[in-house]
């Protein structure tokens, strides 16, 4: 990278969010530059030293584009009073800056740093807005100082501003006792970087907090794989191997996270399971409170169950098979019921059914599911308000923790008689603890969902776990409704469910086969279906159409998908704005997924309704893109929420998605990329899960072999898990 140092003599632009800047810069050789990048609160008179490369800007011309920089408080009366004035620091303005410096000359910023008491000896200036002023300056100083410690290992500006925004002045102070939290969840840096920061600042290789750091990472990416815990075996080889130091030495920062109980180690079967403690409090109030609930039975009933369902059924004009009848019965008596089926079977009847008999009983009902699409569809099919888990809860971000934390809690619980949640297949284990702990202790809860379909991405199988410990009452319906039996998407999943390869060559009932045997081959088809023949063939628009593949790599992975679905359906033009970040185009009109819970992201409706929040698995477009301000705005189905660029990295094209971030969603029409993949990649309930997305129209494009040996491929991914046992412990 080039070099370029001098003073900075205006700030053009300055993005608070993300903190984008633009400045002049008076280079120390007499010329002068334009200098972008993340330079947060750069001020006029600072002296500059800038790493990067000259860029050229289609409308702005040579530019100085900084990746680092390092910067000096200004120094002389003249400097300062330019500091100053700039108006950097709340509160000062070149007539406040003209009294400090005319008074405090070259110590004015000494003064304004450690002595607020001595500004409040000037004409107006009260003591509290010279205390003001110096906590103003202290953040801003502070901010210098944090990116010049994280820059001593290369770690880029914008993770200054994160960790500023998440600990505030404490930011420098916390990361210099700890480089790890860089790592944290809502910071966003990677275990290699905070490493490298602890290691750079004199940490040794075999300190007993670096291993303690270690360890922890260990737990919690494999809670991202869906464990609850890991054996002490397998954890501390884990980590021996990350840091390269020998298996031997792990146990001593094991103790340390013991002690500190950070770390909860408890036997389990025949192995030593070592839980996060959040996770492992999670699981152990999951199991008492779900074992409290299903032994609740209820004798007495304010209504007639048969009376109820006799009236629904005339004003439905349908008969419940016996099944769905069981499940009336089973929520009337039961506190805790849990309905499970594949597609066809009629939850959804059920659904409505026993939220009819809840209003029947005057019971305040809530409706739920995990993610925005599935919340939406929910309330489409009942005709009733649902809404996510985390938006129920009203979830926030805790930067003491560094974990989701939910104002809805036992201290302030929801107000309802009964709550039903679907698609609970999706619900992990620390989710399940916070709607149980908002739910009070005599609230009726009603578990919806499919056990055949994957499981939550998150840590456990809770669903599947609940209902194969049997001590809920659980109703499976399994009896396919005649309306449902002309649909070959219907059939073929429950052949599939059975290990039965359903027939690829009818191409009829809304499923179809197109053999693709080679990637390259399958990926052109699929474009094609997406932006001619179905469109003009089956009438169905492109925006209607998701393409879901098990794997993001190859021809037929979402990565090449994602990019040749673009350029076909949203190609570049002339007054369509895009911008680059990592790599990826993003252009106005692109479909977007957010990829993490960001829970600080404002989003405003057209009818001024406005919250935070925007979810893992939230579906938008690209509204609009302001290169100017480097942000972009994103319609997530009416909630427009403004992102920085930065903040592509929580994005993830969805023109093609997998198949695991589409648990939940319903699509008109799915096409289907059934190409090979890793291994453990290649098994039935992916695939169930896969042609069960689909409502009208499955396109399956790819290799027959995929789908009989996915068909074929019983096996479930193991889980370190103990909440089933927790459940029959006493039985």
């Amino acid at each position: 990278m080039e070099r370029i140092a001098g003073q900075v003599a205006s700030v053009i632009y300055f993005n608070e969010d993300n903190g984008y800047t633009v400045l002049r810069l008076d280079v120390d050789d007499g010329s002068h530059a334009v200098v972008v990048g993340c330079i947060p609160l750069a001020a006029p008179g600072e002296s500059l030293v800038a790493w990067g490369e000259w860029t050229r800007h289609a409308s702005h011309g040579e530019q100085f584009r900084a990746a680092y920089t390092e910067r000096t408080m200004p120094s002389g009366a003249a400097a300062i009073f330019d500091y100053l004035s700039s108006r950097v620091i709340k509160g000062i303005g070149p007539a406040t800056a003209a009294l400090i410096v005319g008074q405090f000359g070259d110590d004015a910023l000494n003064v304004l740093r450690d002595h607020p008491e001595k500004l409040a000896t000037l004409r107006g200036i009260s003591m509290q807005k010279a205390q003001e002023m110096s906590a103003a300056f202290r953040r801003q100083t502070g901010m210098r100082s944090l990116m010049e410690f994280l820059g001593s290992a290369g770690i880029a500006p914008l993770m200054a501003l994160r960790l500023y925004r998440f600990y505030g002045d404490e930011a420098l102070e916390r990361v210099e006792e700890n480089p790890y939290i860089l790592a944290g969840i809502q910071v966003g840096g990677t275990f290699a970087e905070a490493d490298a920061l602890a290691l750079a600042h004199g940490m040794e290789a075999d300190s007993p907090q670096r291993i303690a750091a270690a360890l922890l990472f260990e737990l919690r990416h494999n809670s991202d794989n869906g464990h609850c815990f890991l054996p002490v075996d397998k954890l501390t080889a884990a980590t021996a191997q990350l840091i390269g130091v020998d298996a031997e030495q792990i146990g001593e920062g094991l103790d340390i996270l013991l002690e500190a109980g950070d770390v909860v180690c408890e036997p389990v079967s025949n192995v030593t399971a070592c839980y996060l403690a959040p996770l492992y409090a999670a699981e152990t109030y999951v199991a008492q409170r779900l074992r409290d609930m299903a032994g609740e039975v209820y004798e007495e009933t304010r209504v007639s169950v048969e009376g109820t369902i006799e009236k629904l059924e005339s004003e439905q004009g349908i008969r419940f098979a016996p099944q769905q009848r069981r499940t009336l019965d089973a929520a009337v008596h039961r506190q805790l019921v849990v309905i499970t089926g594949g597609p066809g079977t009629g939850k959804t009847t059920s659904l409505r059914a026993v939220l009819a008999l809840f209003d029947a009983m005057g019971l305040e009902t809530l409706l739920a599911a995990p993610t925005g699409q599935a919340a939406k569809r929910l309330g489409d099919l009942t005709g009733r308000e649902a809404s996510t888990i985390h938006r129920l809860l009203d979830a926030s971000f805790s930067p003491e923790t560094d974990s989701t934390v939910f104002r809805k809690n036992e201290s302030d619980r929801l107000h309802c008689d009964a709550l039903i949640l679907d698609e609970c297949s999706m619900v992990d284990m620390s989710l399940m603890k916070a709607v149980l702990a908002a739910i009070g202790p005599t609230c009726r809860l009603v578990l919806v969902g499919d056990a055949d379909q994957l499981p939550s991405v998150g840590p456990g199988a809770v669903f599947r776990d609940v209902i194969r410990s049997g001590v809920a009452e659980t109703v499976r319906l399994t009896e396919i409704f005649r309306q449902k039996l002309d649909s070959r998407i219907v059939l073929s999943a429950h052949q599939i469910d059975k290990g039965e390869v359903p027939d690829l060559r009818a191409n009829n009932g809304g499923f179809y086969f197109l053999r693709r045997r080679e990637p390259q081959a399958a990926q052109e088809t699929i474009v094609s279906l997406c932006q001619e023949r179905l469109p003009k063939n089956m009438a169905i628009p492109s925006g209607q159409i998701q393409v879901l593949t098990p794997t993001r790599k190859g021809p037929a992975g979402t990565e090449e998908l994602n990019r040749a679905l673009q350029e076909a359906l949203n190609p570049p033009a002339v007054g369509k704005q895009e911008f680059v970040y990592a790599g990826r185009t993003y252009r106005e009109g692109d479909r977007v997924m957010q990829i993490r819970n960001d829970y600080d992201i404002l989003w405003k409706t057209s009818s001024l309704e406005s919250g935070y929040g925007v979810f893992n698995g939230d579906i938008g477009y690209i509204d609009s893109i302001d290169p100017a301000a480097e942000s972009f705005v994103i319609d997530f189905d009416g909630r427009r929420a403004e992102y920085a660029f930065e903040q592509a990295s929580e994005l993830d094209h969805a023109w093609a998605t997998t198949v695991h971030k589409a648990q939940g969603s319903e699509y008109r029409a799915v096409v289907f990329s059934a190409v090979r993949a890793a291994p453990q990649l290649m098994y039935r309930s992916l695939l169930y899960t896969a042609v069960t997305r689909a409502a009208e129209l499955l396109v399956i494009v790819g290799d027959d072999g995929v789908i009989r040996t996915m068909t074929e491929n019983a096996r479930r991914a193991k889980r370190y898990s103990a909440l089933r046992l927790r459940l029959i412990a006493d039985e």
